[in-house]
């Protein structure tokens, strides 16, 4: 999911590894140009073996003893990765220092506890690569603190952005610029049509405020990570607009489904049950994606933070379809009634147009753009975000579009005209069953 892809991640890391006894340990994935260069130490490692746990601290592990060389780290080709992880389970005592496809940073020849290492490698073949921490004696427990720096150098100018994301700070920058005058516009016409705004079109104004807003963090996010490694706290602000943003995108979803302002003063018990469920929803996705984006895979329980935030996701995308649902089933039920067929036909296409649009904008968002990452070579990565962001900006444009305050919104427009028609129509037509 694009949404899960970390936006602010800086490419000078410091990681501090725990007890791990994994074979591997990923800690970043990068694409290098053809002058690349990646640096890693490490500092106050230590080890203990497992069975030293299981008896309680006592020192009867005599037959345990570590071997240096067993302990390295090396980077392996993106595409490469799966087939090393499949030699690793079929093979029997496959080390991963020893592989094939392992570009070796450095092998330990000894270790002393508590000192510290460093070693760099060239990267001579362009390509995206794993850094990958090799532990080929997995009976002992390894902790050290791990400090990372990648970069691709460009006329003698390091650039700490992977190959695939260097467009990123001015691709940000345009969208904040775009978002910068769709609010200005929306807020023209709000006041223009001031006699007939309600509240729902001052929360949409204040979601293209708050999404302008994150463009320019993220922006700024990514030009210092370029520049220096780190993105000198414009992460801590993309991540509170983002927070705000995904808070009131689901809001007005919800808002404008359930017909909140526009149908009706007022919400039902069960659409306040969905609304209040999707906004502490989205509160805790985004803790998620910040522990995602601020630990990274080397952290042992980071997985299990993106399946958390993939489910709530989920979640999320689901429940803003009910509040539609419920809203196109009661208009069709009050045409047979209430005897404004055209009026109810127009709002009916209108929730219909809205329901599609919706899944489409989820569906290519969540799952299209994601898929494609496998097929985009990974110095084009940035049209994947250029994708989603555009998708984003279609999807806007047609909600502020159809749900402005005009008095020719089907909403406020009683039509009196063709109203056999419509009501035929109403009767015939299936397509407005869910």
């Amino acid at each position: 999911m694009i949404s899960s892809i970390p936006v602010c991640l800086s490419e000078i890391k410091e990681t501090h590894v725990v007890d791990d006894s994994r074979p591997l340990i990923m800690f970043e994935r990068f694409g290098f140009t053809e002058d690349g260069k990646a640096e890693v130490t490490i500092k106050d490692i230590s080890w203990k073996s497992k069975k030293q746990n299981y008896n309680n601290g006592n020192n009867n592990n005599k037959d345990q003893v570590l071997n240096p060389s067993s302990l390295g780290f090396f980077f392996v080709r993106d595409l490469a990765f799966p087939v090393m992880i499949n030699e690793s389970q079929y093979i029997e005592g496959f080390c991963s220092l020893s592989s094939r496809y392992a570009k070796l940073v450095y092998r330990f020849e000894k270790i002393v506890p508590n000192s510290s290492y460093s070693g760099a490698v060239n990267i001579n073949d362009p390509d995206e690569y794993i850094l990958l921490f090799g532990n080929c004696q997995p009976e002992f427990q390894v902790s050290m603190f791990v400090k990372t720096e990648m970069y691709n150098s460009q006329h003698g100018i390091k650039d700490y952005l992977p190959a695939g994301q260097t467009q990123l700070p001015r691709l940000y920058l345009m969208f904040f610029f775009t978002y910068t005058l769709f609010f200005v516009m929306w807020v023209f016409i709000c006041i223009k049509q001031r006699p007939i705004v309600d509240k729902i079109h001052i929360v949409m104004g204040a979601l293209l405020l708050v999404k302008a807003l994150k463009m320019l963090c993220a922006s700024e996010d990514k030009l210092y990570v370029s520049e220096t490694g780190t993105p000198h706290g414009w992460d801590v602000a993309f991540y509170i607009f983002g927070l705000f943003k995904g808070i009131m995108l689901f809001t007005v979803i919800v808002l404008i489904g359930t017909g909140w302002s526009f149908l009706k003063p007022y919400l039902q018990e069960r659409e306040k049950n969905v609304l209040m469920t999707v906004i502490p929803l989205q509160v805790l996705e985004n803790i998620a994606y910040v522990v995602i984006s601020e630990t990274g895979p080397a952290t042992q329980d980071w997985m299990a933070w993106n399946h958390m935030f993939l489910l709530i996701d989920i979640i999320c995308c689901a429940a803003v379809f009910f509040p539609i649902i419920w809203s196109i089933r009661s208009l069709k039920e009050a045409s047979k009634t209430d005897g404004k067929a055209a009026r109810n036909l127009e709002k009916l296409t209108l929730f219909k147009q809205f329901y599609i649009v919706v899944v489409g904008y989820l569906y290519f968002t969540r799952i299209v753009v994601p898929a494609s990452a496998h097929i985009v070579n990974y110095r084009f990565e940035w049209t994947m975000y250029a994708a989603a962001e555009g998708a984003s900006l279609v999807f806007y444009l047609f909600i502020f579009h159809n749900f402005q305050p005009t008095e020719k919104n089907p909403y406020f427009v009683v039509d009196d005209e063709e109203e056999s028609e419509a009501r035929q129509i109403l009767e015939e037509d299936d397509s407005f069953e869910l």
